[in-house]
């Protein structure tokens, strides 16, 4: 069993090894979260060229996780992402080889991202395909009104605690289960914003 975290990557040092599409989708991944991105590749695509990553354009070679939160091997030679791996191991960085979940320090979930609500899905590495599948139909339950939902109660929490009322004294399922999301779906945020408004108060 794995233990799944969410991880705050933003201004660390997170280093991607490989240059392919498969190496593009962990840079992307990666920016999202606001980490600062190196790519070591002989070989760069343009998709990686195009973002906004430090590019070291050789082999991999040992001292290049150095100072690294993250490593991610995405090659598609074995022996490499070997060595990145105990490379890794070795220097206490936590690191992800694709399709090998058996020289992985951490997997990497299918995710679903509606602005700050992040779902993620998991087999801990044994059917990616599954994870995907899931995360397919989670995404087609979760329109954008579930980041704008995310957000209102963001700001109530703010102004509960700005006025020294404790948040978990909240009955903040009661308010969920005024079917908000279908209020904010079809327009009617208004009506939306004043059931959450007499939840605080009450």
């Amino acid at each position: 069993m794995t233990y799944p975290v969410a991880l705050v990557l933003r201004g660390k040092r997170c280093v991607v090894v490989g240059g392919g599409r498969v190496a593009a989708r962990k840079v992307e991944g990666l920016l999202a979260a606001g980490a600062e991105v190196v790519v070591v590749a002989p070989e760069v695509g343009e998709e990686i060229r195009a973002q906004r990553v430090a590019l070291v354009e050789r082999p991999y070679r040992r001292g290049d996780l150095d100072g690294a939160w993250l490593a991610l091997a995405a090659t598609d030679d074995p022996e490499v992402n070997a060595s990145v791996h105990a490379d890794a191991e070795e220097a206490r960085v936590w690191a992800n080889t694709a399709d090998a979940p058996g020289a992985c320090s951490f997997t990497l979930p299918a995710v679903v991202r509606r602005g700050p609500v992040v779902v993620a899905v998991s087999t801990s590495g044994r059917s990616p395909a599954l994870a995907r599948w899931i995360r397919g139909e989670v995404a087609a339950l979760l329109g954008p009104e579930v980041a704008e939902l995310a957000e209102w109660l963001a700001e109530a929490r703010d102004e509960l605690k700005a006025a020294g009322r404790p948040t978990e004294d909240v009955d903040w399922r009661k308010t969920l289960d005024w079917d908000m999301l279908a209020l904010i779906r079809t327009g009617r945020t208004a009506q939306a914003r004043e059931r959450l408004q007499a939840c605080l108060s009450s």
